[in-house]
């Protein structure tokens, strides 16, 4: 059975560089490591009963696991690029918005699907919120589907 192909990711610079270094590190020192540990474990004796053995095969099968899908990242990365139209929400905007009836603001970053991390404010241009930004303007109003029922927000600024 052939494993789904990743299709194409967009990326920042500082993310794409990020994973091409995690990947380096991955081939040659953690591979290293790990090699190391499973030569100590067999040394320990009998493999059947050796927790020592069975976790450095967990630990390389995970770290393989992650070479791969780094691999497959990287090969099918496109560096995003700042919109064409500066007005316009696209990659690598800030953008801050007010839901209806709130006094408050929020201002996310739009990134691709790897970068998102809501703790840092990162929004994916495939997340409703974002998917519903995307290409809009300061001042037009969008609608979300949300748990909680449809919620309206207005732009208050893209940069």
């Amino acid at each position: 059975m052939t494993e789904p192909q990743i299709q194409e990711t967009i990326v920042s610079q500082e993310k794409f560089d990020e994973m091409v270094q995690e990947l380096e590190h991955l081939k040659t020192v953690r591979r290293t490591e790990i090699a190391k540990s499973l030569e100590y474990a067999r040394s320990l004796g009998d493999l059947s009963e050796n927790a020592e053995y069975q976790e450095a095969r967990d630990l390389q099968a995970a770290t393989e696991e992650r070479i791969k899908r780094l691999e497959e990242l990287v090969k099918h990365s496109r560096i995003m690029t700042e919109g064409k139209n500066k007005g316009d929400v696209s990659f690598g905007s800030k953008v801050t918005i007010k839901r209806e009836n709130s006094t408050d603001t929020h201002e996310y970053l739009i990134v691709g699907g790897e970068e998102a991390n809501m703790r840092e404010r990162k929004l994916s241009h495939l997340s409703p919120l974002g998917a519903a930004l995307m290409g809009k303007k300061k001042g037009e109003k969008i609608t979300v589907d949300t748990p909680n029922g449809k919620q309206i927000y207005t732009i208050e600024k893209v940069s």
